[in-house]
């Protein structure tokens, strides 16, 4: 607490500045138009999943809870960063109160701890419904599933608020200029006063228990469903099951690589630091954008319900009428 009371007393607001080599006001402009128009499409992804979700009762089961669970998270991971980073195209730079670059460094982690968490729990779904179909019922009912993704929430949120009080014990008695476009764990930390070691060792640890401990699960889950299909007689069941499996593996897939991404470029020498900003920004965005084209274009419940959804809001009419 003491190093909380310091920090507080020197520093009281950071200023975010962006990109480095596109702070001109055309740059500016071109990177507020395409974010925006990214922004938008995943809002409208997203939303129309949850409304198909909700609007259709033959989806409220175990499995397409989850998906709309997935597109509520993706909604809030992609409002927690680019709106502040839209203001900031606009006005060159961003004044923010150092409470306020806090809670959204926790959100940050919160969140995207959660979404792994999160993926790791679709990989258990899909491995009781497969292995274990006639215990599925009584294993993955709606209830437990959201229970279980309550504890996704609560995990993820947990291990982001024990690495945010590591930096938090640290002063910030120097500058104050993040030079990134949202306020994030990594740059907090270059901009503290004396050894940052332990804080960066325990953030180093937790990132690791939320991005190995579910990917490990995700491997041994599928592991095992490849195993239980490859048992199944008939080739039109094996090709069923792949298939199901396949779109929650792609899904996976894109948030891990993302993820993956920016471990890995932080560690490799001479990578610019616009490239490090951009690598981040795409961890963010780049899940929430394609998860719903995927779920779209791979499911065929979601794409029938969408279907149903535009006729009886007579956005499309039935062929019967044309």
């Amino acid at each position: 607490m003491a190093g909380l009371n310091e920090t507080s007393s020197l520093v009281k607001e950071f200023l975010i500045t962006g990109f480095v080599g596109f702070r001109d006001q055309e740059s500016r402009r071109y990177l507020f138009g395409a974010f925006l128009t990214v922004y938008l499409f995943i809002l409208v992804g997203n939303i129309a999943l949850i409304i198909i979700f909700l609007s259709d009762r033959t989806l409220h089961t175990p499995m397409y809870i989850l998906v709309c669970g997935l597109a509520v998270l993706d909604i809030a991971i992609t409002t927690n960063t680019v709106p502040s980073m839209l203001v900031l195209f606009t006005f060159e730079y961003r004044v923010v109160p150092f409470a306020a670059c806090f809670t959204q460094t926790t959100f940050w982690l919160g969140l995207c701890s959660t979404e792994g968490f999160l993926l790791a729990l679709m990989a258990y779904d899909r491995y009781i419904a497969i292995c274990s179909p006639l215990h599925y019922p009584n294993l993955m009912h709606n209830i437990r599933i959201t229970k279980l993704m309550a504890c996704c929430w609560v995990v993820g949120f947990l291990c982001a608020m024990v690495t945010v009080v590591f930096l938090l014990r640290l002063s910030f008695c120097g500058p104050n200029q993040i030079i990134h476009c949202f306020c994030n764990f990594v740059s907090l930390l270059f901009l503290a006063c004396g050894d940052i070691q332990v804080s960066n060792y325990a953030a180093l640890v937790f990132g690791l228990i939320v991005l190995l401990i579910p990917l490990a699960f995700i491997l041994f889950s599928y592991m095992q469903i490849i195993f239980s299909v490859v048992k199944i007689a008939t080739a039109e069941g094996r090709m069923k099951a792949f298939y199901t499996c396949g779109t929650h593996m792609l899904v996976i897939s894109v948030f891990f690589l993302a993820t993956c991404s920016d471990f890995v470029t932080y560690r490799i020498p001479g990578t610019s630091l616009d490239t490090h900003i951009m690598i981040l920004i795409m961890q963010n965005i780049f899940p929430a954008l394609v998860n719903p084209i995927i779920y779209c274009l791979r499911t065929k419940e979601i794409r029938k319900s969408f279907i149903k959804t535009l006729k009886n809001l007579r956005i499309i009419k039935d062929g019967k009428e044309s």
